[in-house]
């Protein structure tokens, strides 16, 4: 399942520009950041540009360069670093199933099948009607509901095979999808029955215990200092 280096794509780029909305919120942050330190605006407006366009090109590139005030090649350099730019068209909608080993125990194969049957792709791969790219990702970081993917911007956690396969679908068929997990567990709550923290330890019932000497035990004053 290994995913091909980032290579540089080449010149044969069209041109890039923000859009009006866009480049006020560039502005905006690159404003953010003392003279002379605007290089550090290059990451969020690498981001902003590919939310923009889909993916980062070299016309993109050499935008971000401009207006950060850095040569392009300290772009690239940010650009082929970090997973979460796309040196390539990818699809509208980027499908990154973690493959790391918490994830891979628990079933991320068949996280990478669903997609298969559902879109006919496979890693690195685009369909053919542009919908979905499919990649892998090491480690995000949602390792207690296991496996998961990220789908834009958002986690969609416990996914089975059935899951991720009704998930897929309704993506292909233009339906809502609700991030989060897909087994109906709250947050990282343990699945099934909760065994420890079964009411709200921040009242009496729950086990809360005040000493007598704090602001908040009952009947104190108010420090008069």
């Amino acid at each position: 399942m290994s995913a091909a280096p980032k290579t540089i794509p080449g010149a044969a780029d069209r041109p890039f520009a923000f859009t009006a909305e866009n480049q006020a919120e560039a502005e905006r942050l690159i404003a953010k950041y003392p003279e002379g330190r605007t290089r550090s605006a290059v990451l969020p407006l690498l981001d902003l540009a590919q939310r923009q366009e889909g993916w980062v090109s070299r016309a993109v590139v050499e935008a971000v360069a401009k207006m950060a005030g850095v040569a392009p090649i300290m772009v690239w350099e940010v650009a082929t670093f970090y997973t979460m730019y796309n040196l390539e068209p990818i699809g509208r909608f980027h499908i990154e199933v973690c493959t790391n080993l918490p994830c891979w125990l628990r079933g991320s194969e068949d996280v990478v099948r669903a997609a298969r049957d559902v879109f006919g792709v496979d890693i690195g791969q685009t369909s053919a009607d542009g919908l979905v790219t499919l990649s892998q990702a090491e480690c995000l970081g949602a390792c207690v509901n296991a496996p998961m993917a990220q789908i834009g911007d958002d986690y969609y956690e416990d996914l089975t095979y059935d899951r991720a396969k009704a998930l897929f679908t309704a993506m292909k068929q233009g339906r809502t999808m609700h991030g989060g997990s897909q087994a109906g567990r709250r947050c990282s709550a343990p699945e099934g029955t909760l065994t420890t923290l079964t009411t709200d330890p921040t009242t009496p019932e729950g086990g809360r215990w005040i000493a007598d000497s704090s602001p908040a035990a009952p009947g104190a004053t108010a420090d008069p200092r």
